[in-house]
């Protein structure tokens, strides 16, 4: 069983997330990113733009609905869209959400006529809904966009699917926009890649258009443009309701932020899943290690799995993605482990996969001066054939004649294969990362050469 399985992963897709346009689902859990409308507006793309466009006039459309009296069906469209599942993005730990109230909806749509200028124009980006309406974060905002793009996104899914050999199946999706009678629709047949846990179509997002935080939003408008003074006496004690009852009495503080924000929209940029670390925050983090004593004293197990954990994340990548860190017990003992993703994106790691069937790689850390046989058999049991017969132990010091004998024995019985990473290994390993001229990942591929000179053939 995968640790945090992806839909690339699940069926055998050989492919790094850096390397695909779009944001790989979990089955399990969101991807916690959100679609940001604004990075449509201010795209190079014509594409993006008309889409941007098509959005919007979709969103106002809800307005001309309000002003003819059909407030009935311009609220349970807003309803509708205000709620994405298909696409997991977001913080869900169970992929699910929740559509806004009755209430809620309603509460939007009256700013159509609550304030003169989107009463006259319509809004420019629809993200304003959130300085007039608590209750509005990243998540609604991206789920109503998605929801009124689902047309494109799931010819973009169809696409992504054909060009990576990502296995569909003609499923129903619901509440589709079609623009041309601006109201949501099912489709019916539609190909498309599906949840095996459940059944639920999946639908892929451009990487292009992520964010963790959008580039309109009350964070930054409360922070750096709102006049708190003017709101209050004591603005370290002003709460929200009064700042979003203010900038319905006063447009023109939040259409100056919104045109500050158009003004340095080369600025903004998407966000990609997964950062590497700077080389002197690597370095840093080498010089903690190195400083630590071992064992259990003063937190320095806690310290070293934390720096241990922050470095081989970016080490590692792109070659390999980080899929969780996570902690287990054996035999009352607290293990902490490290799990990736094996793209299988060069010979070696395809190599784990074929030898060991290692479709994910775990490295157990142990902040100990000498590995016991104790460890050596603790992740032993944990190769199992979901995770396969490849292991990496990182710790301090090289084995001792007797371990080395053990892991040597391991191979020999089972075919099981363990690799000891120490502080001189992960000191090379930074070493190349600065480097950039060979990839840290081979010091692994090094350390298992030098194993199987070891092992009988």
């Amino acid at each position: 069983m995968l640790i945090a399985p992806r839909l690339t992963d699940y069926h055998g897709i050989h492919a790094e997330q850096a390397s695909l346009d779009f944001a790989i689902p979990f089955f399990d859990e969101d991807v916690p990113l959100y679609l940001d409308p604004f990075l449509l507006w201010s795209s190079p793309s014509q594409q993006d733009q008309s889409l941007h466009t098509s959005l919007i006039i979709a969103f106002n459309h809800l307005g001309e609905l309000m002003r003819s009296g059909d407030d009935g069906k311009a609220i349970d469209i807003l309803i509708t869209a205000s709620e994405c599942d298909e696409v997991g993005l977001g913080s869900s730990a169970t992929r699910t959400g929740k559509k806004i109230g009755r209430s809620k909806a309603e509460e939007i749509l009256r700013l159509f006529g609550a304030i003169p200028e989107y009463n006259n124009r319509g809004f420019r980006h629809f993200e304003e809904i959130q300085f007039f309406v608590s209750g509005i974060s990243k998540d609604r905002i991206s789920d109503i966009a998605c929801n009124f793009l689902k047309s494109f996104l799931i010819d973009f899914t169809v696409e992504q699917c054909k060009r990576h050999g990502i296995p569909t199946q003609l499923c129903k999706i619901d509440n589709v926009y079609d623009y041309r009678s601006n109201q949501f629709i099912s489709f019916e047949k539609t190909e498309v890649p599906i949840n095996p846990k459940n059944g639920n179509p999946l639908i892929l997002v451009p990487k292009r258009w992520l964010r963790f935080t959008p580039w309109i939003n009350y964070d930054d408008y409360f922070h750096h443009h709102c006049p708190q003074d003017d709101i209050s006496h004591t603005p370290e004690k002003l709460d929200r309701v009064s700042v979003l009852n203010y900038n319905r009495e006063n447009y023109g503080v939040v259409d100056a932020y919104i045109k500050e924000k158009e003004r340095t929209f080369e600025d903004c940029h998407n966000d990609p899943l997964f950062s590497q670390i700077p080389i002197v925050s690597a370095k840093r983090k080498l010089s903690l290690i190195k400083k630590l004593p071992t064992g259990k004293e003063d937190n320095a197990d806690i310290e070293y799995e934390d720096a241990i954990a922050a470095l081989f994340s970016s080490l590692l990548y792109p070659n390999l993605d980080f899929a969780a860190e996570q902690s287990r017990t054996d035999s009352g003992v607290l293990i902490r482990d490290l799990i990736f993703y094996n793209n299988r994106s060069n010979e070696f790691l395809n190599d784990l996969f074929e030898i060991f069937g290692s479709k994910q790689i775990v490295f157990e850390m142990k902040n100990v001066k000498e590995i016991s046989r104790d460890h050596i058999n603790q992740l032993n049991r944990y190769m199992t054939d979901s995770l396969g017969k490849f292991g990496v132990l990182v710790t301090r010091n090289e084995l001792t004649r007797p371990r080395r004998k053990s892991i040597i024995d391991l191979w020999s019985g089972q075919r099981r294969c363990i690799v000891t990473l120490t502080d001189t290994d992960v000191a090379q390993m930074v070493e190349l990362f600065e480097s950039n001229q060979r990839l840290p990942l081979d010091v692994l591929k090094k350390k298992y050469i030098e194993f199987t000179r070891l092992c009988p053939s």
